[in-house]
């Protein structure tokens, strides 16, 4: 097959209004439970199990606007498939910083990202509490439901209601304020646990210096590995990649100045910049140390800002990580509106290699796909392993910055491209692939994705057929209400809902 392009609408030279983009940006406050009927095509009956997902639903309280989005209280959303059908349910995280807002109306909490209280740095000075808002990621592991943020503990949900059962702390192996980060990553081939799937996660806890905790979990759900290590600077590290040996973090180039945030002047997003002229960091810590032993790596890479990565493994000597990375940190600025953002003025997100030789300590990079894209997703077996496809969310336009209005593959090994497109009026979440139950090659399976459809103001989950996006939609799922734009979710072949 040729590179192909699935275009469902026609669409003018620029892709999209900001006006259309600016819908996906109310919040949501009814909660919805119900079995979805407005469907377009049919759901495929082998396609079995649970779509979670997490993001803000909340982009103000009781009127009052956040600052920044990501300061938003976490809702999760669940879609059930089951026999051809889907169900729809969603829920707010009900952590104590919700439940203490909604009961009083009004902010109460600084937000991380740029939202301050009401009342001026008078109001906010030498506050340094911050409100957990579990809006990040939501994995289903080990038995439990688990909503994450990367500053603070997990929340646990029930996976059929989505009531919130309070924080997890692992039996112990937490403790209260320990952070569980928003981006573990699933081996599974491994032998930690008789060939058994293995989580891998960490937290950060920064300073003049970082300290990073690893935690590594069996399929029961616990922890049976966690080290921790002092890394030189600041770290502002969303995301990791692994291999059998290893984890590794890009520590950007950024510096944290706390006096304008301690002072009430400015959130503690606000106070971080993007370094320019300094090299990005790569710290490769051994997945088991050797006691006594300090094993860590430090490599150094051109300047750039790296959110989220693809994947990693290793050939012979070598570790190859694709990440996808940013000339810089796109920084919060206090007066700005994150609703008026000028995508054109923003150097776009592209998908980089980057090949590490451990021996030598040098790095070289290469780029992959320079149309702007974020948010990827591989088949689960392939995670820390060699792997051939990647689905991710792409601008419209092959070039220059833009929002995510289409879903791109990329065949690593031939170089083919398969694209399919929401503009001009639909915009896209992060793609999860799911592999077709007993299959054994790599893009059989489905694309699912939630796309925002400014038309209708409503979002609708897509699927894809993984193998030929030439096909366009298998199904089209009509929801009755929008979903604001989320962050992460995961996919299980468990099936929460009384059919």
């Amino acid at each position: 097959m040729q590179n192909s392009k699935v275009q469902e609408t026609p669409v003018a030279e620029k892709s999209y209004t900001r006006a259309d983009w600016q819908g996906g940006y109310q919040s949501l406050t009814q909660e919805f439970d119900y079995w979805i009927d407005d469907i377009e095509g049919q759901i495929p009956t082998e396609l079995q199990g649970t779509l979670f997902r997490n993001g803000p639903g909340l982009l103000d309280v009781n009127g009052q606007l956040l600052h920044h989005p990501f300061d938003g209280d976490g809702m999760i959303s669940k879609i059930t498939f089951t026999n051809g059908r889907a169900h729809f349910r969603n829920r707010f995280v009900r952590t104590t910083g919700y439940l203490a807002e909604q009961k009083a109306g009004k902010i109460l909490y600084r937000g991380t990202f740029g939202t301050q209280k009401p009342g001026g740095w008078l109001a906010n000075i030498f506050d340094f509490k911050l409100k957990n808002i579990a809006n990040t990621n939501v994995i289903y592991w080990g038995g439990k439901l688990l909503a994450l943020w990367e500053a603070s503990e997990a929340y646990r949900l029930d996976p059929y209601t989505l009531e919130t059962l309070g924080n997890e702390y692992f039996n112990g192996a937490l403790s209260a304020g320990e952070a569980f980060a928003a981006h573990p990553r699933v081996e599974n081939s491994f032998d930690q646990d008789g060939d058994a799937p293995c989580l891998v996660n960490f937290s950060i806890k920064p300073g003049l210096s970082t300290t990073i905790t690893i935690f590594e979990l069996n399929s029961a759900g616990e922890i049976v590995k966690k080290h921790a290590h002092q890394v030189p600077g600041f770290c502002f590290i969303h995301d990791f990649i692994i291999t059998p040996n290893y984890c590794i973090f890009f520590q950007n180039p950024v510096s944290f100045n706390p006096i304008p945030f301690a002072l009430g002047i400015r959130a503690a997003g606000e106070c971080i910049k993007f370094q320019r002229n300094q090299p990005t960091q790569i710290i490769i810590i051994p997945r088991t140390p050797k006691e006594g032993q300090e094993e860590i790596k430090f490599l150094e890479t051109h300047s750039g800002f790296v959110f989220h990565h693809v994947n990693a493994f290793e050939v012979g000597g070598e570790v190859l990580i694709d990440s996808i990375c940013y000339e810089s940190l796109p920084e919060v600025e206090p007066e700005s509106d994150f609703r008026q953002v000028d995508f054109e003025a923003l150097s776009p997100g592209q998908l980089w290699r980057f090949c590490l030789n451990l021996k030598d300590g040098t790095v070289r990079r290469e780029l992959i796909d320079d149309r702007c894209c974020e948010f990827p997703s591989i088949h689960p077996a392939n995670v820390a392993h060699p792997y051939r496809y990647l689905y991710i969310g792409a601008a419209h336009a092959e070039t220059g910055n833009a929002p995510l209005q289409a879903l791109l593959k990329i065949d690593l090994e031939s170089g083919e491209r398969q694209f399919w497109s929401a503009a001009p009026r639909g915009f896209v979440g992060e793609p999860i692939f799911v592999p077709r139950p007993g299959s054994e090659k790599e893009d059989d399976g489905w694309v699912l994705a939630l796309v925002y459809d400014a038309a209708y103001h409503r979002s609708d989950v897509i699927i894809l057929d993984a193998s030929d996006f030439s096909k366009g939609t298998i199904a089209r799922l009509h929801l009755k209400h929008h979903i604001p734009y989320g962050l992460h979710g995961s996919f299980t072949s468990e099936v929460f809902e009384e059919v």
